[in-house]
């Protein structure tokens, strides 16, 4: 310590991220004979917040959970339970089962600079290097400095190899899914805009004008002090459990909890009782739980905007917990077969559907279009997009729509609690990582939240004479004829004002 020597820290470019490590200032130093001023300043150590390590799910040793799982049982459901009490038992029988898996999948080490190509060989080789090296500082001969740089270029040779051996296995086994994944690897990944908001100085305050223009507040959902089962809702079966898995991509980014559907459909496949007997309640009640609801919202810049000063140059993606998605694909699932039953869903509506693609959009608007200029009459086509289409699809309204359409009172009464009481976690650089209640629209990125935007608009395509309404999503497409391109464009107008 008698050693120890002051240091200068040139504060010039200090920002307002600096402020809150400042603890205090004085200028009590004598002058430098010049015209600045030192002053002394004292800093708090800023809090170093690591990211915990994350379970190896590749990794998971199935040979020791297998008899686990099959013996794994969920406490039964209470019966006519509050929504409190219910969110506590899903909580519990899910916490149960997260614990079980995480306590046989290893860890990987929690930072960034793991290296998936790295192998046993060339830790010897490093430990070789180093040593050599030392060898050759401590004895300065040209024998050691041979042996250390032998050493060194036999390192560096075996890194090469394993990078590209690893480089060359990932390519062997990539598939079209993972083509984008390839291409990231190889051009590297371009550095993410940081969102500079006016007004937003601290991280909590850019949390806040984020979550206020992606999530303007809105009345929020009131849940029944009791729930009670609907005898029209049919039961939940392992087949459809299976069947919605089955449409799950192992690649997707999990939500919260961390659990990928890679796991989930191992557990599925040793106990198919286990989500049978979560989510079966769930269906008969028509009810969402507050545990299944909270999200992750990736807060992402969109390319190519000359500024980042908006909140509209950014957008969320928000991550759901994968076992809500498999209840959310069942609902769909149910959802679609009883409002094309009911005719809840409009012919000319294309995209979020199964049969139903941009190349059936295109072949309709293609062959109307031929057919109106056959009487020689001209056509014009006008195309909208709504503009945060899912954010605003209003609870109430959508649940009128469905209930007046016919659609079973369990699926009504599941959609409107799905809707209602959600929360989101915004993650960007140095958000504050705080949960945030959000009671607006559709979350993007649900299974089901295209087919509820769906049925929300399918009232919009009413018919016009001499034309036609196409939609594929949130893209709408109005077509008109007529004798004059003038005449044309008043109907559009029309038309527009109408919707």
């Amino acid at each position: 310590m008698g050693k120890a020597r002051p240091s200068v820290i040139d504060l010039a470019f200090a920002n307002p991220f600096l402020l809150p490590l400042v603890k205090s200032w004085e200028a009590s130093l004598p002058s430098t004979g010049s015209d600045h001023v030192p002053i002394t300043i004292t800093l708090s150590a800023p809090s170093l917040n690591h990211k915990p390590p994350r379970p190896r799910w590749a990794d998971t040793d199935w040979e020791t959970l297998d008899p686990i799982v099959k013996g794994f049982k969920v406490p039964a459901a209470p019966s006519c339970p509050g929504p409190r009490q219910l969110d506590e038992w899903i909580s519990e029988s899910l916490n149960r089962l997260v614990s079980l898996l995480k306590e046989h999948t290893p860890v990987s080490r929690p930072s960034h600079h793991s290296k998936p190509w790295w192998t046993p060989h060339l830790t010897v080789l490093r430990r070789e290097y180093h040593k050599a090296a030392r060898a050759a500082r401590k004895h300065d001969t040209p024998h050691m400095r041979e042996i250390a740089g032998t050493s060194k270029v036999g390192y560096f040779k075996a890194i090469k190899a394993a990078k590209n051996k690893h480089w060359f296995s990932f390519l062997l086994a990539a598939t079209p899914q993972s083509l984008w994944t390839a291409t990231r690897f190889a051009y590297g990944r371009a550095q993410p805009c940081f969102p500079s908001l006016p007004g937003a100085e601290t991280p909590q305050q850019m949390n806040n004008v984020l979550l206020d223009h992606f999530f303007p507040p809105k009345e929020p959902f009131s849940p029944p002090p009791r729930l009670r089962p609907y005898k029209s809702a049919p039961p939940l079966t392992t087949e459809e459990i299976a069947a919605a898995l089955s449409k799950c991509s192992p690649t997707s980014a999990p939500g919260p909890d961390g659990i990928p559907y890679s796991t989930r459909k191992q557990v599925n496949k040793i106990n198919p009782s286990i989500l049978l007997k979560i989510l079966a309640p769930l269906v008969l009640l028509g009810y969402h739980p507050t545990s299944l609801k909270g999200s992750n919202g990736v807060v992402l810049d969109k390319p190519g905007k000359p500024s980042y000063d908006s909140p509209s140059s950014f957008r969320i993606s928000v991550l759901i917990r994968t076992v809500s998605k498999v209840l959310e694909r069942i609902i769909a699932a149910r959802l679609l077969a009883a409002a094309r039953l009911r005719g809840l869903l409009h012919p000319n509506q294309c995209g979020s559907l199964p049969g139903l693609s941009t190349y059936d959009a295109c072949l309709t608007l293609t062959n109307d279009v031929r057919t109106l200029q056959r009487p020689r009459l001209k056509v014009s086509s006008l195309f909208l997009d709504i503009k945060a289409g899912f954010d605003n699809v209003d609870n109430k309204t959508l649940a009128r729509i469905l209930r007046e359409g016919g659609i079973p009172p369990y699926l009504v009464s599941w959609v409107s609690s799905f809707l209602g009481e959600r929360s989101c976690t915004l993650v960007f650089q140095g958000a504050p990582g705080t949960p945030a209640p959000v009671n607006v629209g559709a979350p993007q990125g649900s299974p089901i939240s295209p087919l509820l935007f769906l049925l929300y608009v399918a009232p919009l395509h009413f018919g016009i004479p001499w034309g036609l309404i196409i939609s594929y999503v949130d893209d709408f497409a109005l077509t008109v004829a007529s004798l004059s391109y003038r005449g044309n464009i008043r109907k559009l107008q029309s038309l527009f004002d109408k919707l």
